[in-house]
């Protein structure tokens, strides 16, 4: 029987808020949003008492509570799902609302319990979960936050899974580990980033999958500014390396390379790389990445390019950091008006979105 040393409101309420991939600071600010100028304000630190059960919200801040997370009084402080509360309490893995049925997430507290009960439906459950995580509009350190526990929960069903599930489980912890080690660079903890994505291979080796392992070397070439240019090198030339290699990952990795080239000032390398991409129409080899453009003292034809590049509505960081490159761009080619307007808008939406990598970029702007 799983216990805990808190109210079960007082799991119910974290559980909710990091479902949601709510830091506790986020949830504040909706409830004060929600108050306005009517509803009682909010104590200091009271989200972090409330969770840890130590006090309990008055009536007013209950109904906040609610009506921010979209659920009835006796949900949140009642509710039929115990189980599935205390375990996603246990193990801090993220309870997505309405993402499974009751019956399912049952099943796989059981396995919490007792992992030998994993089975293809438990690998099923956690192949969502890191769909539902990668939420496109969480900030990077919060995703890395909600992916790391489930990680956690992936390796420990793999320890002590029967074999036929492990392969499955051993194919997920790799993929979270991949995409943990991208919301670290995302948010601008590089040796983190470098960390889990060390992890992220060893996990595919593990598979015996020869493509998990390419793929996981193709996001460690990813890693710019989070890497020296040699680990991106080496990464890349080791996923080229491997058989029955997707030309499409073996082009992606031929950019990744010649992009750390460029950063280390090695002309020759970056345009040899280059010219072995494929063409693509209306494309030249030397105009596939705007990035080395930019670094090799070409912006005007990195403008060109990511003038052509519509900013992403979403995940906010990738637009915040298309902006950013722009700005830079911008910048080297003495385009001074437009790279300062384009900074601003850049810097505003990496701060909204917790956006490191993008912060990066501007910190190479000069205007």
């Amino acid at each position: 029987m799983i216990t805990i040393d808190v109210p079960l409101w007082a799991a119910r309420l974290r559980a909710l808020r990091r479902g949601r991939l709510w830091s506790r600071r986020d949830l504040e600010e909706r409830l004060t949003e929600a108050a306005g100028e009517t509803e009682p304000g909010l104590p200091a630190d009271a989200v972090r008492a409330w969770e840890a059960g130590e006090r309990r919200p008055d009536p007013g801040h209950a109904e906040l509570l609610c009506r921010v997370f979209g659920v009835d009084e006796g949900d949140l402080f009642v509710g039929p799902s115990s189980g599935t509360v205390l375990w996603h309490h246990l193990t801090g893995i993220p309870l997505v609302p309405g993402l499974f049925p009751e019956e399912e997430e049952e099943r796989v507290g059981r396995a919490v319990e007792r992992p030998w009960r994993a089975d293809a439906g438990t690998a099923g459950y956690f192949e969502r979960m890191l769909g539902a995580c990668a939420a496109p509009h969480a900030r990077p350190a919060d995703l890395a936050a909600a992916l790391r526990p489930v990680f956690a929960g992936v390796e420990a069903f793999r320890r002590d899974a029967r074999p036929s599930v492990r392969g499955p489980l051993l194919a997920l912890a790799a993929r979270d580990a991949q995409l943990i080690s991208g919301m670290e660079h995302e948010a601008g903890d590089a040796p983190a980033a470098r960390a889990w994505s060390d992890r992220a291979i060893r996990e595919a080796r593990e598979t015996g999958d020869p493509l998990a392992e390419v793929f996981a070397l193709v996001q460690r070439a990813e890693l710019v500014d989070a890497a020296e240019p040699g680990e991106i090198v080496e990464a890349a030339v080791a996923a080229r390396e491997r058989t029955g290699v997707p030309a499409e990952v073996g082009t992606l990795s031929l950019r990744r390379e010649a992009r750390a080239h460029a950063l280390a000032g090695e002309v020759e390398l970056c345009h040899r790389c280059l010219e072995e991409c494929p063409e693509e129409p209306g494309r030249t080899r030397a105009e596939l990445c705007a990035g080395c453009l930019v670094d090799l003292g070409r912006p005007g034809g990195a403008i060109e390019m990511l003038e052509g590049e519509p900013a992403p509505s979403a995940p906010a960081y990738l637009a915040a950091y298309v902006l950013a490159r722009r700005a830079h761009a911008y910048a080297e080619a003495h385009e001074r008006d437009q790279a300062a307007g384009l900074a601003r808008q850049a810097l505003a939406l990496a701060r909204r979105a917790g956006a490191a990598r993008a912060l990066r970029e501007l910190g190479r702007v000069l205007v």
